[in-house]
Parts: structure tokens; sequence; C-alpha cells
């Protein structure tokens, strides 16, 4: 609803108010017409999980057809609390783990994942208009706009990925000990997510910051690494 297609922008926002219209008839206790919801409504009250992630990744969406640019790293921050974050925190209330310190490293995990996405696809994302590297670092590293249009990966270009990789890379890292605190085949999938996060990361740097050229992606040969 938020970026795929060729919808407008008021048809996407009106298709998620739909959707958050839904939200708050569950929350209400409310029966859902809608098969979807009637699905969700049960989910929520069998596992009593909080709606609240729910509402943040529809207010994530909305912003994503209203903002295609961020001033600074801050607010690409808050983007990640409400487009990322919210997954985690739903799979640890499925799994009753929500204790305040494996939210806060699970948020950190999330939030990496998605500054990880973001930096891998620089390319796609400029293509739908859209450019989540923060204003602020652009002008710091004197890489403009136009820099990304003309896929010119100069030295500019490679320092303010490396800046960036650095960040996400100490935020994944610095939510790691999560995995090693989850059962089974949770905890096992987690470590995967993580460790393919921090390859994707290398391979950016692999191919000297030209995702223009060579977008990394996470193959089965990567499981041996």
């Amino acid at each position: 609803l938020a970026d795929e297609g060729d919808a407008s922008d008021e048809q996407r926002l009106n298709a998620l108010t739909d959707y958050e219209t839904q939200l708050h008839i569950i929350q209400s206790k409310n029966a859902s017409e809608q098969a979807l919801f009637q699905a969700l409504a049960k989910v929520i009250h069998e596992y009593q999980l909080p709606i609240s992630p729910f509402f943040d990744l529809l207010d994530a969406f909305k912003q994503d057809v209203r903002c295609k640019r961020y001033d600074d790293y801050v607010s690409l921050i808050h983007y990640c609390e409400r487009s990322a974050n919210p997954v985690g925190r739903i799979m640890l209330h499925l799994f009753h783990a929500d204790t305040a310190q494996n939210l806060l490293e699970s948020d950190q995990i999330c939030t990496a994942l998605q500054l990880i996405n973001f930096w891998q696809d620089v390319a796609v994302d400029w293509k739908k208009s859209r450019v989540y590297l923060p204003q602020e670092d652009l002008q710091r590293f004197q890489v403009t706009e136009q820099q990304i249009a003309n896929e010119n990966c100069d030295q500019a270009w490679r320092d303010l990925m490396q800046f960036q990789i650095s960040r996400a890379r100490k935020m994944m890292l610095a939510g790691s000990p999560l995995c090693k605190k989850l059962p089974g085949r949770f905890g096992f999938e987690l470590r995967l997510v993580v460790q393919g996060g921090l390859r994707i990361l290398e391979k950016i740097e692999n191919v000297d910051m030209d995702i223009f050229r060579h977008r990394p992606t996470i193959k089965s040969s990567d499981s041996a690494l």
C-alpha cells in the first residue's frame, strides 16, 4: 500500500487509513467485517499482543508516502522506531520474551537492519524519489543528490558510506546479545538475521561502496562464512 504499484499518494494514504480504521475496531473489541482483520484480531487476543506496534507500522507507512527526505540522523532513527522496531517487539511478545532489556536490544537490531537496507538500496530508493541518507550527512561529506543520480562513486561517496556502515554495524553488535537469550529456533533464526545484516555491510565494503553497480545480496554461499 505504501510503495508498490502505481497508486497515487492520495490513494495510498486512503488505503492505509482504512487499515488504521480496522485496527481501531480491533482495539475497541468490536468485530471487523474483513477476513484479514478478523484473523489479526484473533491472534492479538490469543497472544495478548499490544496493539500499539501495529499502529506504529501504519504510521511509518504513511510517512513513506509523505516524506521523501530526512534532514538528520535523529529524524531517520525516529522513522525506524516505527517502521522496523515494532516487528521485533511483536515477535518478543509472541514468545513471551518482552523484558525491558530484550526490547532494547531488539530495537537496536531492527533499526540496524533498516539502516542496512537503506544503504544497500540507495539506487533503488532513488528511482522511487526517496533519499534516506540524512541531508546533514550529505552536506558533511559534500555529496550531492546529483551524484546519486549520476551513480558517482568517488572518494566523498565512499567516506559517506563508510560512516553510515560503521554506525549501523555498531548498533547491530550492540543488540546482538539478544540472540543468545532466546531459545530454540527463534534464537537461531535471529542469529542468522544478525549475521546476514553484518554480511551485507561487509559486501558493501568489499565493492568499495559502489552499491550502484554491485547491489549486495545474501547468497547460499554466504552460509559457509
